[in-house]
């Protein structure tokens, strides 16, 4: 069997975890435990070899590069840009007014899995929603992910522009989600603060101008009552 369209790892909690950590903010507490998220890579091997040695490069050049440039082209990357944004409702509602009731909703959804978001943390962004993720069994995981693939494939798209090692957690996600990790054509970067109007949700949805403003795109988000670990990635 190929491995896109393919059933769902059997295991892919740590895996799933390690990707909402490398696409955090590289401070020092993250440099210091990049060994560990290496060796839950490799042991729960949810990935193919090809993209395990992807990421085993983005985490030694993490290792080897210095603090602050490694810390500053991360701010350059992900927030200074809006095709490489993290916050997923970016890429879906821009900032119309349709964003905030989206945003209410989301966390509603992890509170009712029992998950709840740092102080400081909105639930659109990636790494929190990876977080999620990983609390829900492996076909949850998997139909997540693929609801958010179009999304996914836009960043990876930009990060792939940008020559950036990122573009390799992108491209490992949009693959457990059973889709194939293809650069689009992406427009240029609009500024980050100018408004898009864009469809409700991430299920058929992408970047700006591949669905008309105005069409409904309901969330589809797993939601278990079962789940018991907090969303503070």
């Amino acid at each position: 069997m190929g491995l896109f369209n393919a059933p769902a790892p059997e295991r892919m909690t740590l895996t799933l975890r390690v990707m909402a950590h490398l696409l955090s903010y590289p401070d020092a507490t993250l440099r210091e435990h990049l060994p560990e998220l290496r060796d839950a890579l490799r042991s729960e091997r949810a990935l193919s070899s090809s993209r395990l040695a992807e990421l085993d490069a983005l985490i030694g050049s993490l290792e080897r590069g210095d603090a602050l440039e490694t810390e500053a082209d991360y701010v350059e990357l992900f927030d200074r840009g809006r095709r490489t944004s993290l916050h997923l409702f970016e890429h879906v509602h821009g900032d119309s007014r349709d964003r905030g009731p989206a945003m209410i909703d989301l966390a509603q959804t992890y509170e009712k899995a029992g998950l709840y978001l740092g102080p400081d943390e909105l639930p659109d962004y990636l790494p929190a929603v990876l977080e999620f993720a990983s609390t829900q069994p492996p076909k949850e995981a998997c139909a997540l992910l693929a609801e958010m693939a179009h999304i996914l494939n836009v960043i990876f798209s930009a990060l792939l522009q940008r020559e950036s090692p990122y573009a390799s957690v992108l491209g490992a996600l949009i693959e457990m989600a059973g889709e194939k990790a293809q650069a689009v054509t992406i427009a240029p970067d609009e500024p980050i603060d100018e408004s898009w109007a864009e469809p409700l949700a991430f299920d058929g949805c992408s970047s700006n101008g591949q669905a008309k403003p105005g069409t409904p795109h309901p969330i589809h988000i797993v939601r278990k009552s079962s789940a018991t670990e907090g969303v503070q990635p």
